[in-house]
């Protein structure tokens, strides 16, 4: 029987853990938070947190792994790459993960090697901030180098608003450092999707148009869909930039969440190539739009074994996930969705109650539940996403 390590067991990283349970993995669970849902379908777990990667190495070689995986976890990402490096197991490098989970040091690589990157700086002085924010002027976004999900982030249209966007990120960075960017200017929808490497080589790919809720501060990603709206030949040079990168950090394995944009000019800007499958269900989301597996290919790739994906150039229908949320704080008194909504429902799942206090939505740890829909063509996808109120409304008591 083959022993897996997962990095955390909370709501979101259930896939894998009952995929390896349903198939005959011994699972064991990770991660300093015990009352996680995870834990209770694992053969054990340890009470360790997933950042502290000598810790978890002595554990997962004593415990005899086979794999091990951090799903849809920025956080452990490293720990996952440490430990598969120090014990043989299939992985990515240390150092190469380490890039690809702090901002600051992925804008550095990518200017470094010849690639579309924004002007951007890292600091933990706000006065040494303030100065670069005078050089790229506003709008610009703060955010932490080291969160995902939109956590920390701020949107500045003015820069008397540094202070207090510098004090949020820093609030959400273990590394205590914040990146001051400048605003790339997009033609059409930012892609956001999930890629799959294998042997080295870019095994599975399709894009996917990312959908925000703009009265949110910052705009908050809210779903993506398939079919993209993208030429061929810029998804193309996408896929092929990806490539390399990839191959140039040494990567040769398991779920990256990629996101780019695409300028005026078809120029490709990548804003986040992360080492994990992305949230918001997008692992289940390419399953129904392309027949296509990332629970069970993450899982099994992390034990040495194939994949079995299978590159598609278009998706099998119109798909979407969205991502349930508030627009006000306040205590939740109902969710309302419209019968043209239900009627696409395929998958639903509601984590707040009725009585609950909620938040305006400022990224992943707000949210309230998470769907996939079915369109019956992609203009009727693209003119729902794009316009939620008119379906869904998240009422509560202010």
């Amino acid at each position: 029987m083959k022993k897996i390590l997962f990095l955390g067991a909370s709501k979101i990283q259930l896939p894998p853990i009952q995929y390896a349970v349903e198939n005959g993995y011994y699972v064991i669970t990770c991660d300093y938070l015990p009352d996680n849902p995870g834990h209770q379908l694992a053969n054990e777990y340890h009470n360790i947190s997933t950042k502290d990667k000598d810790a978890v190495l002595r554990m997962a070689r004593e415990a005899g792994i086979d794999g091990v995986i951090a799903y849809g976890a920025d956080s452990a990402a490293p720990t996952v790459a440490y430990v598969a490096e120090k014990l043989g197991l299939p992985g990515n490098p240390y150092e190469s993960v380490n890039i690809l989970t702090r901002k600051d040091l992925f804008r550095k690589f990518l200017k470094a090697n010849g690639f579309n990157a924004p002007r951007s700086n890292a600091f933990d002085s706000l006065e040494e901030a303030k100065e670069w924010l005078n050089i790229i002027g506003a709008p610009a976004y703060v955010k932490p180098v080291d969160s995902s999900a939109s956590i920390g982030n701020t949107l500045l249209t003015t820069t008397s608003d540094l202070p207090a966007a510098f004090e949020h990120a820093m609030n959400h960075s273990s590394a205590s450092r914040v990146v001051v960017e400048e605003v790339i200017e997009k033609s059409g929808y930012q892609i956001d999707s999930d890629i799959f490497m294998e042997k080295g080589e870019l095994k599975y790919w399709l894009w996917a148009n990312a959908h925000f809720d703009y009265k949110c501060s910052p705009p908050i990603e809210i779903a993506n869909s398939y079919p993209a709206i993208l030429k061929k030949e810029v998804g193309e040079k996408a896929r092929d930039e990806l490539e390399k990168i990839l191959q140039l950090l040494n990567c040769r394995t398991g779920a990256f969440n990629v996101e780019f944009l695409v300028d005026s000019n078809d120029e490709i800007w990548f804003l986040e190539v992360a080492p994990r499958n992305g949230g918001s269900r997008i692992p289940e989301l390419i399953k129904y739009a392309t027949n296509n597996d990332m629970v069970k290919a993450i899982v099994d790739t992390a034990v040495g074994l194939d994949s079995q994906l299978v590159h598609v150039d278009s998706p099998i229908g119109c798909w979407s996930n969205y991502t349930i949320h508030s627009l006000e704080d306040g205590v939740l008194k109902d969710i309302w969705m419209s019968d043209r909504l239900k009627s696409k429902v395929v998958e639903k799942q509601i984590w707040s109650q009725p009585g609950d206090f909620v938040r305006k939505s400022r990224g992943g740890m707000d949210d309230l539940g998470e769907m996939i829909l079915k369109f019956d063509d992609a203009s009727e996808m693209i003119s729902m996403l794009d316009d939620m109120d008119k379906d869904i409304r998240v009422i509560v008591d202010i």
